[in-house]
């Protein structure tokens, strides 16, 4: 059984932890949605790390960004037409006019050193988020964000010790 990573380990370990699980899950997210038309949205954009390794795994989908201010070097920033800026909970609830599509891909990155007190800030994300991801579409963070009623995707090798989250919207829905 493969340890979670922890306060014990150091910062740089538990970064390539964290950057690992990332890689892996988006590789994974790609490959469940690459037969659906849509755009994809990334949740906290932060230093674009995960931002530009969005926009090369779907060179031919519009990538959005939102988060509540840039943080980022300014070669990395989102083009103006595709980056949001605002809290989630004011922006999210517009986003389908923005993106004109429901996206079929969202990657919420938004926690902080405290899991804790990240995880009111992700159920609601969430929650914003239950309808405005299309019905078979995927979401995926390192935060619960309470999805209640999808399907949880088994996490793909590699993973190990970094906690991860991947749904599936029923594509009923």
């Amino acid at each position: 059984m493969t340890r979670s990573a922890s306060e014990g380990d150091s910062r740089l370990d538990r970064m390539i932890a964290r950057l690992t699980a990332q890689r892996a899950c988006l590789e994974l997210a790609a490959a469940l949605i690459a037969d659906m038309p849509g755009p994809v949205a990334e949740l906290g954009l932060g230093k674009a790390r995960t931002y530009d390794h969005l926009v090369r795994l779907f060179p031919d989908r519009a990538v959005y960004a939102f988060d509540r201010g840039i943080h980022c070097p300014p070669e990395a920033v989102p083009p103006a037409e595709r980056l949001v800026l605002g809290e989630f909970e004011a922006t999210l609830p517009g986003a389908l006019e923005l993106l004109r599509a429901a996206p079929v891909l969202v990657h919420v990155d938004m926690g902080t050193a405290d899991r804790a007190g990240d995880a009111g800030p992700a159920r609601r994300v969430g929650a914003l988020l239950a309808n405005l991801i299309a019905p078979g579409g995927v979401a995926l963070a390192d935060r619960d964000l309470g999805l209640a009623g999808w399907q949880a995707v088994p996490l793909p090798e590699g993973v190990g010790r970094w906690p991860y989250f991947i749904w599936r919207r029923s594509a009923a829905d």
